[in-house]
């Protein structure tokens, strides 16, 4: 039996909203994504854009390979995909709407969504392809999709599911395998942390499997929107950490610890210090580190 693989994705909507996270209006705007019609992700293309308060625009999203998508002019900023991933329930819908500003809308499906959003991070504008469609339908063939198609993975469980973190360890497996001769950010995401007294995963083990699967961590709340905007902002500074010249990230490095205290740059070199002379402060240092979304 062939399936059709465009019928399968040919729903997908892509979201617009007016504001992405409760920031300042200024450095967010809305931006229409050109198509590049002969890839195999081409069904995605069928979409529509949302504006609260405007009519619906048709609009498409790229299939293309490349993460830099050009209209024509030199000042279009970086588009990066970036793929939400995580059990049923954990929440991974609940920060995309979160993200694309339509959290407040019921006229959405929980999953099967595309957001376009551009935001500033570190002075500098980036536009976000977020994906939510992990649990568009059952396929073995979307599944394979989207362990492909991101330039940067979040992995999402609940604080609240302990099996839902042990999925997400199988996650970070699968995406190594599928992806094992490239250096692409994952961010592990404890969602509903605002949930204490049901909490079944502590920070300490979210933390410690970061460490072990060698990448950056973050606990949420998306009924809250507590850190929902590091971690958009987290995942950029990932991205362009591994995709950009050492020239231009030690210029934002630069920059960053310009605006540094001075307390907080002599505590960072004495641990370093410290964690050099003692083999368990260096895994509690490395364990510091992957909460830390602006360094490798």
């Amino acid at each position: 039996m062939t399936l059709n693989k465009g019928d399968q994705l040919r729903n997908m909507e892509k979201r617009r909203g007016s504001v992405p996270f409760p920031v300042h209006a200024h450095n967010l705007h809305r931006r229409s994504v050109p198509s590049a019609p002969h890839a195999e992700l081409s069904a995605l293309t069928r979409c529509t854009s949302y504006s609260p308060g405007e009519q619906h625009r048709h609009s498409c999203v790229s299939d293309s390979s490349d993460s830099v998508i050009s209209s024509g002019s030199d000042s279009e900023p970086q588009v990066y995909k970036v793929v939400l991933l995580g059990e049923h329930g954990v929440g991974k819908s609940s920060l995309a709407r979160i993200f694309g500003g339509v959290e407040d809308s019921h006229d959405y499906e929980d999953a099967g969504n595309t957001y376009d959003r551009s935001i500033v991070v570190d002075e500098e504008e980036a536009n976000i392809l977020l994906y939510d469609i992990w649990e568009q339908d059952t396929s073995q063939w979307l599944k394979d999709q989207c362990m492909r198609m991101g330039d940067a993975y979040i992995i999402v469980y609940s604080v609240t599911d302990k099996s839902s973190f042990e999925k997400a360890s199988e996650l970070r497996i699968q995406l190594r395998r599928a992806r094992q001769s490239e250096n692409i950010p994952i961010i592990l995401v404890g969602n509903k942390s605002d949930l204490v007294r049901s909490r079944e995963v502590s920070v300490e083990e979210g933390s410690a499997c970061a460490v072990v699967f060698d990448c950056k961590f973050i606990e949420t709340s998306a009924s809250l929107h507590h850190n929902v905007r590091t971690l958009f902002e987290g995942i950029v500074r990932q991205i362009r950490l591994r995709k950009d010249s050492k020239e231009e990230n030690a210029r934002r490095m630069a920059s960053c610890k310009r605006r540094e205290s001075i307390s907080k740059k002599a505590k960072r070199f004495l641990g370093r210090m410290v964690a050099r002379k003692n083999k368990k402060m260096a895994f509690r240092q490395k364990s510091k580190s992957c909460h830390d979304l602006s360094v490798l």
